[in-house]
């Protein structure tokens, strides 16, 4: 989509206002943290992948090299090595919690009707993603009146937040959060996708690091 249809919909302002309501329709990108950085949810590891480029062994239906098996040597001889191809895509290795804070993100909707989902990852120590608010009585960013905060960012993410707490309380798990999260509003198009970008390479981010520390 254009950014002019992007700021129609959510009619976000080109930069972050004094008193700017939280609970206004738009994106935000958030990044929540364990305590200390320390990796409850889990380790990134990296799972090869083998992919088959030999063409003989591809659409057998209409291929006519796998018809006649018995006299086909590409049936005989199984793809060597060379003609595998191996593609390494690092993910998080779950604990318990990492599992529940994956459960209770893609739940957020489901006690928050107003919000939509965008691109995230559950990293061993912290949470990127991305929100959208789309409230249809709410056209525009309106100044925050500091009253009962029920529907905005923070409310969001404190219930998100509790409900891993409640889950790691109730089955005597060492977790805590980091009382604080970042936030940032996203403005435009080219934005939003360059933080899309950044959320998905993170696990290879971190794998990098990891190998090659500084």
């Amino acid at each position: 989509m254009s950014n002019e249809k992007y700021l129609n919909k959510y009619r976000i302002p080109s930069a972050r206002l004094q008193g700017y309501d939280y609970g206004a329709n738009g994106a935000y990108f958030v990044t929540i943290c364990t305590q200390k950085k320390i990796p409850y949810f889990g380790e990134i590891i990296s799972a090869a992948v083998e992919t088959d480029n030999n063409p003989s062994l591809v659409n057998g239906d209409n291929n006519p090299s796998i018809v006649n098996g018995d006299n086909n040597p590409s049936l005989v001889n199984p793809p060597i090595a060379a003609d595998l191809e191996t593609d390494f895509h690092p993910s998080l290795r779950e604990t318990a919690i990492g599992k529940i804070a994956y459960d209770c993100w893609v739940a957020i909707p489901d006690h928050f009707p107003f919000v939509a989902l965008d691109e995230f990852v559950i990293m061993p120590d912290h949470i990127h993603g991305i929100l959208f608010f789309n409230k249809p009585y709410q056209h525009d960013w309106m100044a925050n009146t500091f009253g009962r905060q029920s529907q905005n960012l923070g409310s969001v993410l404190r219930g998100f937040k509790a409900s891993v707490k409640r889950f790691a309380n109730s089955n005597n798990i060492e977790f805590e959060w980091q009382s604080r999260y970042h936030d940032r509003i996203i403005r435009d198009e080219n934005e939003l996708n360059r933080i899309r970008l950044y959320i998905k390479n993170n696990p290879t981010i971190w794998l990098k690091d990891e190998l090659n520390p500084h």
